[in-house]
């Protein structure tokens, strides 16, 4: 069993696992989206206020998971 636990452990370094929190990290932005809405519908400031904090916290999470996929040496032509 320690063997499929350090296994685990090494996905998150990996790239497929670097992906995967990627594709985590920009389905946040759906449930930003709707609050941002509900929020702009509701003439609610402070609601926008946090849907903004939010939206920039994930950006910021992909551009760091983007950062540790390059430094991962990925061989996409896509990613240069």
């Amino acid at each position: 069993m320690s063997n499929a636990l350090s296994k685990a452990k090494g996905f998150k370094k990996s790239k497929s696992g670097t992906y995967l929190s990627m594709a985590t990290t920009a389905f946040g932005a759906v449930g930003v989206a709707k609050q941002l809405k509900k929020a702009r519908a509701d003439h609610d400031t402070l609601r926008i206020v946090d849907a903004a904090v939010s939206a920039a916290a994930i950006v910021t999470g992909l551009a760091i998971l983007y950062r540790e996929l390059k430094r991962l040496g990925d061989d996409d032509v896509l990613l240069g």
